[in-house]
């Protein structure tokens, strides 16, 4: 299905200039956010206790702070959790004796601020929290590392590099966009960030793939600059662009706005990386080809070559097959 037939070659590569440096400055400020303001980590990275709470009725923090300032938990951290009649605790650290049941320690600490039931605790040692927090940079890195190789086999080293340049641009600016919102960094993010890779990489792929082809159906490849050769690719894939962006948008809109905030991080996270990632595809990572060098001519003598070495081989085996060689 199409969502629409273009009867020429939109001019995209004449926009570059000033959508990249657009992109390049919103790069710049989200890496300064990522390395000095940093992320509200949640539980699974920093450690600690972290209580949830439901009320029958609408509950003030001050009146459970006030509640809680000569118990244990006074140096609680307490937030509203999606409604005003649920509420979250967080500790620093977990609990000292952790035969303990946290649980009840936290009902008889709130015991008179009104009809409530505990719904979860969850603990994480703050040596689990780093671990984690290595293992997902490690997951990251392990992953884009991959996405070059594997890109570098399947086309050339140039399209690996323009590849994992678009990449690093999704994952900064969404990360950048999470510490600016303040939202809290959890393993349901860092999942975003991982399906964010997949995402961009396959719109990417398929535009790298649609050069490709251009360049090897074209009788008179060589004559066409590179940049004519990607308007020309990118316009017959926008289409399908368009489509695939629009239906995972609004299906993580709707997780963004229904979903509740156990995937609110998630869900604004990949809000953030589905737009990035769907135009980086063609801002970023296509002038790169151009930039590092990729010679059209040089492209189209290659894939002619390699057809009539497969021609040849080809040939060679029939003959084989007939008896003739």
């Amino acid at each position: 299905m199409e969502f629409f037939r273009a009867k020429k070659a939109f001019n995209l590569m004449g926009w570059v200039k000033p959508i990249f440096t657009f992109s390049l400055l919103v790069t710049i400020i989200s890496f300064y956010l990522v390395f000095h303001k940093g992320f509200i980590y949640g539980i699974d990275f920093a450690g600690g206790t972290v209580v949830q709470v439901k009320y029958d009725k609408p509950v003030q923090i001050d009146v459970l702070r006030e509640k809680l300032k000569n118990t244990q938990f006074a140096s609680a951290g307490i937030q509203e959790f999606g409604s005003p009649e649920e509420i979250i605790l967080r500790l620093q650290n977990t609990t000292a004796d952790v035969t303990k049941d946290t649980a009840q320690q936290v009902t008889a600490a709130l015991q008179g601020t009104g009809n409530f039931e505990i719904r979860r605790v969850d603990m994480v040692g703050p040596k689990v929290g780093k671990e984690l927090q290595t293992q997902g940079i490690l997951a990251l890195s392990l992953s884009v590392l991959g996405i070059l190789i594997y890109v570098a086999f399947r086309f050339e080293w140039r399209y690996g590099i323009a590849a994992i340049i678009a990449l690093v641009h999704d994952v900064v600016i969404t990360a950048g966009m999470v510490s600016l919102f303040n939202v809290e960094f959890d393993l349901t993010v860092l999942a975003a960030l991982l399906t964010i890779l997949g995402f961009s990489i396959n719109d990417t792929i398929v535009i790298f793939d649609r050069i490709r082809e251009t360049i090897r159906e074209s009788k008179d490849a060589a004559r066409y600059s590179m940049a004519d050769i990607i308007n020309e690719s990118v316009t017959n894939t926008l289409s399908r662009t368009i489509l695939t962006v629009a239906t995972v948008f609004f299906v993580i809109l709707t997780l963004f706005l229904f979903g509740g905030e156990i995937i609110h991080g998630f869900s604004f996270a990949m809000l953030i990386g589905v737009i990035f990632g769907a135009y980086s595809s063609i801002f970023v990572a296509s002038p790169f080809l151009i930039w590092l060098g990729y010679d059209v001519a040089k492209a189209k003598a290659g894939y002619a070559e390699k057809a009539r070495n497969r021609a040849e081989k080809e040939r060679l085996r029939a003959q084989f097959e007939q008896g003739i060689v």
